[in-house]
């Protein structure tokens, strides 16, 4: 009679959607289809013993654990969350052999500081690596090889004071990197270099003051390109010439000096048909206050015109007057006077529209679990997805293009926390039917 008790609770909750699974940990809340193990907000110190070896979707975020070891968790893993905690080191071996792992969020860690070089190996599957807020100040080399699948990286809000060389090499399909708020000083020839997928690079609010002329070579597709609030005085416009796909660019809040050497962005804004901000002078004297896009020909008097084509390219940046700043932070000087052609093209033009990329699997309707962060970027500075010039007003494309979808979380957070509350609701109602059925067994048995 017991077994056929739990026969007849194990029916209902199958025909509710609401399957829970025999075997979790205390305080968790586990069920199937897809297996899944909901455990976050319960003050834990470590990683809850009894997660069943199937789970397909582990949520530990808003807990206190410091360690992730090997073993914790299984290599069935599709999607984990443990942002929020108070991770202070990794086991390099934790997640060898999650060759299913599409999404991990170590975000919001602020204690972490450091990782080893293959911490992330081998996750052939991995879209989104979440790892803002976790208080580091260099990347290791090769730490993201061989994530070819990934297409959303979110480093921001990190101390990331300089990217060596060929960082993002491997990530061929990135489509979004999120490096703002950090403490960048300089981008070099070879920092995005692989990066050809790239549809949107936030570089806002670090202290960029120098960038290499070829620093953005590769990247073909980028749209949008955040550079507002850091250390520039000048860009040269070549740089921006490698950019063909680029539709809205933002540059406020930097220190520019519009002498001769804003000569080159001057001539490239002129000829760009996107969207771009304010480019407020702060030198000399007699420019303070006024927009490097408003000004005319007559305002860069005795000024020699800049040469468009690719032998500009192959020089140094000092023909310019740039001094790489290299040189006085004791860094790695960049590779700008090298030899690389480029051909130039018309910034803006209409045939070099991205097309939507997807953006991931969603998460299953019967979902519990608490409200997660959303780490996507603020796209303006009220903190909308949509793209607002700096008076208030939102820009419209100059051409027709495929639609682009807007950034958010990657993988159907939004969808799940609305459900989530009508999934609760369905458990309650059907734990409750199947209480009343084992009283009415129990009274029959009698």
């Amino acid at each position: 009679s017991l077994q056929s008790s739990a026969d007849g609770i194990r029916f209902l909750l199958v025909l509710c959607g609401l399957e829970f699974s025999w075997s979790c940990p205390r305080h968790c809340i586990c069920y199937t289809a897809p297996t899944t193990v909901s455990c976050q907000a319960h003050n834990f110190l470590s990683v809850p013993e009894g997660i069943p070896p199937d789970s397909e979707r582990i949520f530990l975020q808003n807990n206190k654990i410091h360690r992730l070891l090997r073993g914790h968790f299984s290599s069935n893993t599709v999607t984990l969350w443990i942002y929020s905690n108070n991770i202070t080191y990794i086991e390099p071996s934790t997640f060898h052999g999650f060759t299913l792992l599409e999404e991990l969020d170590l975000g919001d860690n602020r204690h972490l500081r450091s990782l080893a070089e293959d911490t992330f190996h081998g996750l052939n599957r991995l879209n989104a690596l979440h790892l803002y807020r976790c208080g580091l100040s260099s990347l290791p080399n090769n730490i993201f090889q061989g994530l070819r699948n990934l297409q959303y990286l979110y480093l921001q809000d990190n101390h990331l004071k300089f990217l060596q060389d060929d960082t993002f090499m491997d990530l061929h399909n990135l489509s979004h990197l999120f490096l703002h708020g950090n403490r960048l000083w300089s981008l070099n020839q070879n920092t995005f270099r692989g990066l050809r997928a790239l549809d949107r690079l936030l570089l806002h609010q670090n202290q960029i003051e120098w960038v290499d002329r070829l620093a953005f070579h590769d990247l073909k597709r980028l749209t949008t390109l955040y550079l507002f609030n850091n250390s520039l005085i000048q860009l040269s416009g070549q740089c921006l010439d490698t950019l063909p796909a680029l539709e809205y660019l933002r540059l406020n809040d930097n220190p520019w000096s519009c002498d001769c050497k804003a000569l080159s962005l001057w001539e490239w804004l002129k000829r760009f048909r996107g969207s771009t901000s304010s480019v407020g002078c702060q030198a000399p004297a007699d420019m303070i206050d006024n927009d490097l896009k408003e000004l005319r020909k007559e305002d860069f008097p005795n000024c020699s015109p800049t040469v468009p084509n690719s032998e500009s390219r192959a020089q140094t940046n000092n023909v310019s007057g740039t001094v790489n700043p290299s040189l006085n932070h004791g860094g790695v000087v960049g590779s700008g006077g090298q030899t690389h052609i480029v051909h130039p093209s018309r910034p803006g033009r209409s045939r070099n529209c991205t097309k939507p990329r997807n953006r991931g699997k969603g998460k299953g309707d019967n979902e519990v679990m608490a409200d997660k962060e959303d780490s996507s970027p603020d796209f303006t500075d009220g903190g909308k997805h949509d793209h607002t010039s700096p008076d208030g007003t939102v820009t419209r494309r100059k051409h027709k293009c495929t639609a682009r979808t807007t950034v958010r979380p990657p993988s159907g957070v939004q969808q799940a926390n609305n459900r989530a509350t009508l999934s609760q609701s369905l458990l309650h109602v059907c734990a409750l039917f199947a209480a009343l059925i084992m009283t009415n067994i129990d009274f029959i048995l009698r």
